[in-house]
């Protein structure tokens, strides 16, 4: 090869190098990735969105319930409490009030059970909350995940013999098959 030749190959692949590349890059742009960090934010944003980006649509209802149901107790609690309460402030000034059967210890005793269940359903509902962006991260996560027929798994029953005590012991043989 002579220095003339050498000179032009310098030249083409410094000022051109992208005509080496060996890569087809729109070959890795088929297919964009199904985001988990946008399910979680979609679903952080409006619970229920994340699952529809997921399309996991039969889960948006399971969504609502579950907050919808933790949010109505919490509330219907609230409600109770704040009636044992107002009994309880008419029993102290010594008006007539909507339980007469009721001393103040029982009102204060209704008042705290009111109490703790209303916390309970609030932390239940903000729970719920937090597992449905949960469940929507991880779908997306599984999202473009393969489940074909060549896995399988089968759990049989089985007895084996302890050969220490000449005894049978009844159990379970888990085997998994890839084909």
């Amino acid at each position: 090869m002579n220095c003339k030749t050498f000179i032009y190959i310098v030249f083409i692949l410094f000022f051109f190098p992208n005509l080496i590349f060996a890569q087809n890059i729109e070959a890795n742009k088929s297919k964009p990735k199904h985001s988990p960090r946008k399910a979680s934010i979609m679903s952080a944003c409006l619970p229920g969105l994340g699952q529809a980006y997921n399309k996991k649509y039969w889960k948006i209802p399971i969504v609502y319930a579950g907050i919808g149901g933790f949010g109505y107790l919490a509330i219907n609690n609230q409600v109770q409490f704040n009636k044992y309460k107002n009994a309880y402030k008419l029993l102290e000034n010594g008006q007539p009030n909507d339980y007469p059967d009721f001393n103040q210890e029982a009102l204060v005793h209704m008042m705290d059970g009111y109490r703790k269940k209303r916390d309970l359903c609030i932390l239940g509902t903000v729970a719920f909350y937090v597992l449905q962006i949960v469940d929507a991260s991880v779908d997306a996560n599984l999202f473009d995940f393969d489940v074909d027929d060549n896995l399988s798994v089968s759990i049989k029953p089985q007895l084996q013999s302890d050969f220490t005590s000449s005894t049978i012991i009844p159990g379970l043989s888990c085997s998994i098959n890839i084909k």
